[in-house]
């Protein structure tokens, strides 16, 4: 049976992920002792290096996370640990501690993921004169109401054979249904996993 190190290291670092967006939640420290109660479940514990005790995440917000997978990597020095999230994440009601040092680096790199971690910082955060934080505040019907609209001018610029008004409709289609997920506490990777299932049945 794999086990962490920590005759060589008595406090080791775990890295928190999220099991079903794959998001990078937050970094603490375990002593083997929290290592032993995480791995008896259900929820993550922590070593509190400046409070010298043991401590429960979501203790006092009740944001607990909740076990799913512990992997230990190659030096057996790290841990990492894939974990439902029942609340934010971070204290300061974030649901990740780790933001984007510079936005502009999305100019260079971009994907659905990094679109879909833009909507839920817009999310969380709620920026005045954000479209994003409009439709979220007029909440499900609206959205739906505006993925109805945005499917039929799909279907339109299609029928018509106009290839740039398929792409732009298309676009605006995709980011609309990212923030109704959003708005359902639904994660990409489900969708994703869902059509993984779907292509290995065929």
């Amino acid at each position: 049976m794999i086990y962490p190190d920590f005759k060589n290291n008595e406090i080791l670092p775990a890295i928190i992920q999220d099991e079903k967006s794959k998001t990078i939640l937050m970094l603490g420290y375990m002593n083997e002792e929290a290592y032993k109660l995480t791995q008896k479940g259900p929820n993550v514990w922590f070593y509190s290096r400046s409070r010298k005790r043991l401590w429960e995440k979501g203790e006092e917000s009740k944001n607990y996370l909740e076990v799913k997978k512990i992997l230990i990597d190659c030096d057996y020095d790290s841990i990492l640990i894939l974990a439902n999230p029942k609340g934010p994440t971070c204290h300061t009601s974030n649901y990740s501690c780790f933001k984007f040092l510079d936005e502009s680096v999305l100019e260079k790199e971009f994907s659905l993921g990094i679109l879909e971690d833009i909507i839920q910082k817009r999310k969380e955060e709620k920026p005045k004169n954000s479209y994003t934080t409009k439709l979220f505040n007029e909440g499900k019907n609206k959205i739906t109401q505006k993925i109805g609209e945005e499917a039929t001018e799909v279907i339109v610029a299609a029928l018509a054979e106009n290839k740039i008004n398929l792409i732009e409709e298309s676009a605006d289609l995709l980011y609309h249904l990212l923030v109704l997920l959003s708005n359902e506490n639904i994660s990409l990777s489900e969708i994703i996993l869902k059509l993984h299932e779907r292509n290995k049945k065929e």
